[in-house]
């Protein structure tokens, strides 16, 4: 589905991390839309290095890209001399990405490196190319705010810092190009398998459901609600902000929150399973987000964006991916 006016065909598109999980499907929008235009990923790709709570430092995958015909170019953004990499292209948009997106990593410093201080490196890219920056922020800028609207943020973890941090920079660039932060809430959907631990609970529940198991939930999952948004609604607001004319930060969500146990109850029910589920203690409840519920009023207006799928229909688009995943990677 093309979302705006504009034809990018003949042009240059860079996703940073398009090896991951928003990034691929970026990717895939473009080359099934736009054929003319001249995709590049750059993403450093899965090693089995990992941070210190065992969760691997990348993501990137090259599973989420078979069927891509594009440009592929392995390198890490804190890398300069990999950044260099792109000084041959003649860039028209940059879709940003790559980050350090686990909020269980500890490591300040990591963090900082990889999602502030690299994207000052990005930008200034753009600048020098005269390109469109548009980047990925996160509702986990809120925190334990209670107003999930920019100007409301209240980190309660180092990547929900991280990422404001990233805004914060963004705004010395407003004069220069245009530069869209979107703040994503909890997306859900195809090519996130190999997030592993940090991949929605829609698939994991998906996939606990199918081996057999009972799915397993924080205790009171029906009073812990987030904003669920399915990732062809994030690509629809990746795409219409490179064609606003007001440089900002905007929530990318559904603008209602919705508890874990619906997504179970959901699940279940278009499997057609009939099984009690299992509720244990949540470990992470002081850098846990109870609640989250995107405002989105201001990204209607001004990226005339107007999310397409319910929890329930997100989920039932994305169940014959999640039944696939199970019979081709889990069940082997």
């Amino acid at each position: 589905m093309k979302y705006v006016d504009l034809d990018f065909n003949n042009k240059t598109i860079l996703i940073t991390g398009g090896a991951g999980f928003i990034g691929s499907n970026l990717g895939f929008y473009f080359q099934e839309n736009y054929p003319g235009a001249k995709v590049i990923v750059f993403d450093k790709f899965r090693s089995e290095e990992t941070f210190s709570n065992g969760n691997l430092k990348s993501f990137g995958h090259f599973k989420n890209l078979l069927g891509f015909n594009g440009i592929v170019i392995s390198g890490d953004i804190t890398n300069k001399e990999d950044l260099e990499k792109l000084e041959e292209y003649d860039i028209d948009y940059i879709f940003h990405e790559a980050a350090i997106s686990d909020t269980t990593v500890a490591d300040q410093k990591i963090m900082i490196d990889t999602n502030v201080n690299a994207f000052k490196d990005l930008c200034d890219l753009a600048v020098k190319k005269n390109a469109s920056m548009i980047y990925a922020s996160s509702g986990a800028t809120y925190g334990d705010s209670k107003v999930f609207k920019v100007g409301y943020e209240k980190p309660n973890n180092v990547y929900g810092f991280s990422k404001l941090m990233m805004d914060n920079l963004a705004k010395e660039y407003y004069d220069k190009i245009r530069i869209v932060g979107l703040r994503y809430f909890n997306v859900y959907g195809p090519r996130e398998y190999f997030k592993n631990k940090t991949a929605s609970m829609v698939l994991q529940f998906g996939l606990q459901l199918l081996k057999g198991e009972s799915a397993k939930l924080f205790v009171d999952s029906d009073k812990i609600k987030r904003d669920f948004i399915y990732v062809e609604d994030v690509i629809q607001a990746n795409i219409k902000a490179t064609a606003t004319d007001k440089n900002g930060v905007y929530n990318v969500g559904t603008g209602i929150a919705r508890s874990f146990q619906d997504i179970v109850d959901i699940l279940k029910k278009e499997l057609g399973i009939k099984r009690e589920d299992v509720y244990i203690p949540n470990p992470y409840i002081k850098q846990y987000q109870f609640f989250t519920q995107a405002d989105i009023e201001e990204t209607k207006k001004y990226l005339n964006y107007n999310p397409r799928f319910s929890l329930e229909e997100g989920i039932k688009e994305y169940l014959p991916e999640i039944i696939r995943i199970y019979n081709e990677e889990v069940k082997k």
